[in-house]
């Protein structure tokens, strides 16, 4: 009996746990895919930034490097957000969600200044990734452990049912265990009277 409730707590713990594989939601790798165009449109902007400077047409020289410097660190930075949205990794989901915030002010900024051609993709991507990233789906997804294992309060519930289960059959086997030593206390005693008896 006490086997039996060992093997179901970690039957249990197994399918809590499992191999942490599981196919990603369409709205995540689509999420991903808005990171990656965001990431492309920042890439080349960035380009076009250091060109200009190469050839003296920034404001001040010395600005245009640095801006070049800083959109170059950027496109780095939201690549790798973009590679941990593909794979639903956790971690990935906050700074995916501000850099739509960002990417939406930027955008803001460019139709105001006529920019039309930068801004308005600017935010059609924004209004898009926010979308994706708040979707069930997308939520759900991006709560649960990178490979798809439960969260720590999945894990702690399929902890705290293993150990109940093996409370539980200790205690059967105590139960048990003092079932049989009173049985053979009782019987050595009956022994014991018929021994003394007449």
């Amino acid at each position: 009996m006490g086997s039996r409730s060992e093997a179901r707590a970690r039957g249990q713990a197994n399918v809590a746990g499992g191999d942490g594989r599981h196919a990603r939601p369409l709205t995540v790798l689509a999420a991903a895919a808005v990171e990656a165009a965001e990431v492309a449109i920042i890439l080349a902007a960035v380009v076009l930034a250091g060109i200009a400077a190469a050839n003296g047409k920034s404001y001040q020289n010395a600005s245009g490097v640095a801006i070049t410097a800083i959109g170059a660190c950027t496109v780095v930075a939201l690549g790798f957000v973009a590679f941990g949205l593909a794979r639903a990794r956790r971690w990935s989901r906050t700074p995916a969600l501000l850099t739509q915030l960002f990417i939406g002010i930027v955008g803001v900024y460019l139709v105001q200044g006529q920019r039309f051609s930068w801004g308005v993709p600017a935010l059609a991507l924004s209004v898009a990734g926010f979308v994706l990233l708040l979707v069930p789906p997308s939520l759900r997804a991006l709560t649960f452990d990178p490979a798809g294992e439960p969260g720590a309060a999945g894990k702690a519930i399929a902890s705290g049912k293993a150990a109940a289960s093996g409370k539980a059959a200790a205690s059967g086997k105590a139960a048990a265990s003092g079932k049989a030593a009173a049985s053979g206390k009782a019987a050595a005693s009956g022994k014991q009277r018929r021994a003394a008896g007449p």
